[in-house]
């Protein structure tokens, strides 16, 4: 039985070698000294991409069918490498350059993105959410939002209520009104947990919560709202009522060996064998209090509205900002850059 060849052609070869030097993806190391070029057929393709711009298309097509090209001449089959190299449409050459530029430029731009954004949480560290951050810092954390406002990828947040809608955890706000909120955290055995910011698009409404963490139990303080679109960006918030949450008992008394209050290191430790005999009684209060319903109350008509303008959204950070320019930071409850 005669064998038959799976080995490539010269000609195949040469000619598929000269298509790819021609539009630039050949490598120059290759052995090609041999192939006669100027004796092979000009590639129709070529003859009229003259500009930058269809060269750049071409090298565009011919750089993702190089793969299939390799393999296909590799294994003599010259029908599907002739298949490969037949030249594409100037339609095509337009469709694929802005395809891939779109997919080049949206996979550069994640990048970037992904970069910023962890960029921007990590200058957040040891500010205690905007409290304690100094003017260098501050200054560092306004040119990280302005960058990534800029790059916003929801440029009409108000239409992408699906990417609104959720926990939001703030991390970071310029905005003084909560700083007396944020520096109850500096007083001894108290502690001031997580403040969010719950968004139901569908509802058209919004909880503030802040959370506080005491030796014996933890409460919350919460304000609800309910919000009107405005602008593409802008939402018109007026605030209904103040909540303060039952509160939760703690499973044990916890009071720390020392706590630092106005630059000075108190210890606790000997007062701990007086607080301790007063936690069962203490906890029979608490429980007598936790079976109460929440306090509710309304909120003055003057301090009930405000405006939020959404400057950046994703599926895991939005940047708002208040009255006055104030910036709020906030992460997507579950997000990688809570972590």
């Amino acid at each position: 039985m005669a064998r038959v060849s799976t080995a490539p052609s010269g000609a195949m070869m040469a000619h598929s070698l000269y298509v790819l030097q021609t539009v630039g993806l050949h490598q120059t190391n290759c052995p090609t000294s041999s192939l006669a070029f100027g004796r092979l057929p000009s590639v129709p393709f070529l003859r009229n991409s003259n500009s930058a711009y269809a060269r750049q298309g071409l090298r565009v097509i011919m750089t993702k069918r190089l793969p299939s090209i390799v393999s296909a001449a590799a294994a003599g089959e010259e029908s599907e490498v002739a298949g490969l190299l037949e030249p594409p449409s100037d339609d095509a050459i337009d469709k694929e350059y802005q395809d891939a530029l779109y997919q080049d430029n949206a996979t550069e731009n994640d990048t970037e993105l992904t970069d910023l954004k962890q960029g921007l949480v990590d200058s957040f560290y040891g500010t205690q959410r905007g409290l304690r951050a100094n003017s260098d810092t501050r200054a560092e954390i306004n040119e990280l939002v302005t960058q990534l406002e800029a790059k916003n990828p929801t440029p009409v947040p108000t239409e992408a209520l699906t990417l609104l809608n959720g926990k939001w955890i703030l991390a970071y706000t310029s905005n003084s009104e909560l700083f007396p909120f944020l520096a109850l955290g500096s007083l001894p055995l108290v502690k001031v947990g997580e403040i969010s910011q719950t968004i139901d698009a569908l509802a058209f409404t919004v909880e503030n919560k802040v959370t506080f963490e005491g030796p014996l139990a933890s409460t919350s303080l919460k304000a609800a709202a309910s919000f009107e679109v405005r602008s593409p960006k802008c939402v018109q918030i007026k605030f209904e009522q103040g909540i303060i949450g039952t509160p939760q008992l703690t499973d044990s008394l916890d009071v720390p060996a020392s706590v630092d209050f106005l630059g000075q290191t108190i210890d606790l430790k000997p007062i701990w064998g007086v607080l301790h005999p007063l936690q069962d009684a203490a906890n029979s209060v608490a429980r007598t209090i936790s079976g109460q319903p929440p306090l509710k109350f309304p909120i003055q008509a003057d301090r009930a509205q405000s405006w939020l303008l959404t400057t950046y959204l994703d599926e895991d950070l939005r940047i708002s900002r208040g009255d006055g320019g104030s910036v709020f930071v906030l992460i997507k409850e579950n997000s990688a850059l809570l972590y």
